[in-house]
């Protein structure tokens, strides 16, 4: 019990202190060891001498709520997934990966708004003509932002208007991130 053993609280604290410092110091060498990074490079001067606003898409708070229901929903299925919303310009809002997803699932997702962003359909939609396309598939291969076509993003709607796309990655097969992404999609269905 906290304070009934004013030494023994000492030592926890001197043990929690150094394994504290242990960690700063460990830190910069852990970063440089990322094998799987998710961001882009730092910005050039003339990126960051024109800084526009994003572009049109749903809100931070809404995008946050929906993300957090498609993760949720993968989860209760026990997927290791991560949710991505991005704008109308494919510029992630959010980004929230579930306790133990791979950290290559962040690009997966990136990758299949950028599949459904360039061909204005699901993902889901561009791999499936992909298989009977061959010029497309030599296309998307050719794409260094997509690579590979996979089921899991949608185009996010208001009328006829592309406003974002959402994406799910990390379940085993993207019919199943799909069907996180619609779940996120009915969370904030009206909210946009």
């Amino acid at each position: 019990m906290a304070g009934n053993n004013p030494k023994g609280d000492e030592t926890a604290m001197k043990k929690l202190l150094l394994a504290s410092v242990a960690l700063m110091l460990a830190a910069p060498a852990m970063a440089q060891m990322n094998p799987a990074p998710t961001i882009a490079p730092a910005p050039t001067a003339a990126e960051l001498a024109n800084r526009p606003p994003r572009a049109p898409g749903i809100s931070t708070a809404v995008a946050i709520e929906g993300a957090i229901e498609a993760n949720r929903v993968c989860q209760g299925n026990t997927y290791k997934t991560t949710a991505m919303i991005a704008d109308s310009a494919g510029v992630p809002i959010v980004v929230i990966s579930n306790d133990g997803a791979a950290a290559v699932t962040q690009r997966i997702a990136m990758s299949k708004i950028q599949a459904a962003m360039k061909y204005h359909m699901t993902s889901g939609e561009v791999a499936e003509k992909a298989k009977t396309d061959a010029a497309l598939m030599a296309e998307i291969k050719a794409n260094p932002l997509i690579e590979t076509a996979r089921q899991g993003a949608v185009p996010i709607m208001k009328g006829p208007e592309t406003i974002g796309f959402f994406a799910v990655s990390g379940a085993p097969g993207g019919d199943k991130d799909e069907v996180c992404v619609r779940a996120g999609l009915a969370k904030i269905a009206g909210k946009y």
